[in-house]
């Protein structure tokens, strides 16, 4: 039996309904020649997409 991968649980969150969850890259530094509206976009969670998803859970739904 394969272990939880905890870099990958660090990364992504599971809904209630079991979608996966990430944090949009881009926040850290070099903000000032973003516009707000780029910077506002960033802040929230993005849905990860379905191919990529299924791959992620492999490492992640052990433990769930």
């Amino acid at each position: 039996m394969q272990k939880t991968n905890k870099a990958m649980m660090k990364r992504f969150k599971v809904t209630a309904r079991g979608t996966l969850m990430h944090r949009s890259p881009g926040t850290r530094h070099l903000l000032r020649h973003k516009t707000a509206r780029q910077k506002h976009a960033a802040n929230k969670d993005k849905i990860l997409a379905a191919g990529m998803s299924a791959r992620v859970m492999k490492f992640i739904a052990v433990g769930l």
